[in-house]
């Protein structure tokens, strides 16, 4: 058998001993080699000295009755690979396993015809013999083993009726005719047999190879009923290794295969503490994978065959012990027509998977943990997140080499401790980072993702010159073995995707909400008809966008795909299906909050981007020009309080390159804003999700 390739289990077995090839005289053929070697030295015809005894003359010079008595014997030797005095074994040259029968052509007619019939099951028992030895070592696997093993229990059937045939002769009871009548019965059988033994050798077959020959040829002699059954009996011999491998796997998870015949292939390379660093989860689809090779009365369940072994073992890793119910062990290596190994193998399925969907949900508490999940990825903590932005406002504010992500991390903690959050037993899993790029360009470098290459390829929206911490800040999440099959490492990174939208739209709405604020502030000294007046406009306008985009992100799509997803995953069957429907939601919610939508995200971005410098610009402006008077000091009546600050503002707001900076500003946003509604519009039609978004929009766009 040829080596396995290195991502699978190096198969190890004991070399054949050199005896066994050194001393031919251990096995069958040692009848053969020694005539061959010591008596016929000629290369054609036949000498008086080919005939171990008798007169020293050819057959023919025998009378008929004698001549008939004569071949009877020679034939008897034949049948079991011996040669006789007048008919002679002939080996193909280059081709040691075929022989023929050559007859001393001196014989009388009639008794070579009927010799020439029987030698066809002579030729059968030579091949059967010799792939019975030359199949029996080790290097030839489990299938070839019992294979060999159930040959040489027929071959010893056979050989008891040539004794019987024999002893029927000693006793003068046999005829020529009668022993052509008592070979046809093994006749069919041992040539089907022998045909299926040229095809395995020429091509050197094992494992599910051998048994997937016996089984179509059992199939194209299904005219012969006798040697149909007989070859169905070869197989499901055969077969018995085979479905000892695979019940070790489907009920204990273990891959005994030391030939390396079984179609489930193990790398040992994969460990299970890789789902939390690996983005593409290897360990759960390739630690263990199908080879070729699968055989086919197992090729439609092969998949499932697979998944229940990988079930068992993850439990086994768990530390869980599991006892498969004893009414269904065992009964897997009775292979036949019934096909009652599938529903052993359907009812080890079933266990499997509901044991494991059982110790994930109950034991680690699956739902549990993508809630919590849900209450910091995806910025469903209200409190938690405002507390967190209040005191991390100045570090993040930092360019990322000069961010402390130790003080972060304290920070989190501290808010974890003083919001609502102190109550999920969960918070200590919460962990804080901080990217080294943007949101953008971290989309463009996941490879599985479709917008990447657009991403990628776009050069519309540069990347900022000094990206500090607000674009790049991000929350993970800490997820121990078996919950990382589910929470692998992809969807990690795709929650930290949306949050970091989320969490971006969070600061925006809050730098708008703060120079909302101080236009509130001036409200009081009139500030009608000036720039302050028109900025107050386009900010309630930014403010609208800005509630909009996360009003519809958060109530019309993580919400509503939460909610799909959490019902789902009550009625899930199997790890699979958990795994599925939770990969489903987050490509649901990538796509719908437009992070996979390149033209429409860039817009959003660059249109957050304008609200983060209209809102820095106005504060400074209207900052830097007075100090705002308190709601008492404006209340009280005093009008010599007030007015100085009235006039020094309006004098500000008078000055011409500040007006034009607000209604840049303006224009910049109404132009973005209507670019746009169009984009979203067009894109609703295949996407219809977008429709609410786009009215939403379209609205705040009629506003100005």
């Amino acid at each position: 058998m040829e080596p396995m390739t290195t991502t699978t289990t190096t198969s190890s077995f004991p070399s054949t001993p050199r005896w066994n090839i050194d001393r031919p005289f251990l096995t069958g053929r040692f009848h053969q080699e020694a005539k061959a070697t010591s008596r016929f030295t000629e290369a054609k015809g036949f000498s008086m000295d080919s005939f171990s005894a008798g007169p020293d003359k050819a057959i023919g010079c025998f009378d008929a009755a004698v001549q008939e008595l004569i071949v009877i014997d020679d034939l008897l030797s034949a049948m079991v690979g011996i040669e006789g005095r007048y008919i002679l074994i002939k080996r193909v040259r280059g081709k040691e396993d075929n022989v023929t029968f050559q007859v001393d052509p001196s014989m009388d007619l009639a008794l070579q015809e009927l010799a020439k019939k029987i030698f066809p099951l002579c030729e059968s028992f030579m091949m059967i013999n010799q792939f019975v030895e030359s199949r029996s070592q080790f290097k030839n696997g489990l299938v070839n083993h019992a294979f060999a093993a159930a040959l040489r229990a027929l071959l010893l059937d056979y050989q008891a009726m040539v004794a019987q045939l024999e002893h029927q002769f000693q006793l003068g009871r046999l005829s020529m005719q009668g022993l052509w009548f008592y070979c046809q019965p093994m006749m069919g059988s041992m040539q089907a047999l022998s045909t299926v033994i040229q095809k395995a050798s020429t091509n050197n077959f094992a494992g599910s190879a051998v048994l997937n020959l016996l089984q179509s040829q059992a199939k194209a002699m299904a005219g012969d009923n006798a040697v149909r059954s007989l070859l169905e009996k070869m197989t499901q011999c055969a077969s018995n290794a085979y479905l000892g491998i695979l019940e070790r796997w489907v009920y204990e998870g273990v891959i005994d295969d030391p030939y390396g015949e079984f179609f489930i292939a193990e790398n040992k390379s994969l460990q299970k503490e890789s789902l939390t660093l690996d983005y593409d989860a290897k360990f759960w689809r390739q630690r263990y994978s199908l080879k070729d090779g699968i055989p086919s009365f197992l090729a439609n369940i092969a998949g499932k065959i697979l998944t229940t072994g990988k079930y068992l073992n993850v439990m086994r890793e768990c530390g869980h012990h599991v006892q498969v119910p004893v009414s269904e062990n065992s009964k897997l290596m009775i292979f036949g027509s019934n096909h009652h190994y599938l529903e052993c193998i359907k009812a080890a399925y079933d266990f499997a998977s509901s044991e494991l969907l059982n110790l994930i949900k109950e034991k680690y508490d699956l739902i549990g943990k993508l809630r919590s999940i849900k209450h910091y990825l995806l910025l469903d903590q209200g409190d938690f997140l405002v507390h967190f932005m209040d005191i991390s406002r100045d570090e993040l504010t930092k360019k990322i080499d000069e961010i402390s992500v130790e003080k972060l991390q304290s920070l989190l903690d501290l808010a974890l401790r003083t919001t609502a959050a102190a109550a999920d037993p969960c918070n200590e899993d919460l962990t804080c980072c901080v990217e080294r790029s943007s949101l953008l360009k971290r989309l463009g470098a996941l490879k599985d993702l479709e917008a990447s290459r657009t991403f990628s390829d776009g050069n519309d929206l540069e990347e900022p010159v000094s990206v500090t911490g607000l674009e790049t800040f991000s929350l993970s999440y800490k997820v121990q073995w078996p919950l990382s099959i589910v929470i692998s490492r992809k969807a990690l990174t795709k929650y930290q995707l949306i949050f970091r939208f989320l969490f971006r739209c969070k600061h925006v709405d809050r730098q708008l909400c703060g120079a909302w604020q101080v236009h509130q502030g001036v409200r009081a000294l009139k500030m009608r008809g000036t720039a302050i007046s028109r900025s107050s406009l386009l900010c309630r306008s930014m403010l609208k966008f800005i509630n909009s985009l996360l009003h519809y992100l958060t109530f019309e799509v993580l919400e509503p795909n939460w909610h799909i997803m959490h019902s789902r995953l009550q009625t899930a069957k199997s790890i699979d299906e958990v795994v599925q429907h939770h990969d489903f939601f987050l490509d649901k919610c990538l796509r719908e909050c437009l992070l996979l939508l390149p033209e429409v995200l860039k817009k959003v971005e660059k249109l957050k981007s304008l609200c983060l410098q209209y809102a820095a610009a106005t504060q400074w402006l209207i900052s830097s020009s007075i100090d705002i008077p308190k709601l008492g000091e404006l209340s009280d009546g005093s009008v010599g309080n007030s007015r100085s600050p009235s006039r020094a503002l309006k004098l500000t707001t008078r000055n011409p390159s500040v007006a034009d900076s607000i209604l840049k500003f303006e224009k910049e946003f109404n132009a973005e804003l209507l670019s746009l509604g169009p984009i979203l519009s067009s894109s609703s039609q295949a996407e219809p999700y977008l429709t609410h978004l786009a009215q939403w929009i379209l609205g705040v766009g009629k506003d100005q």
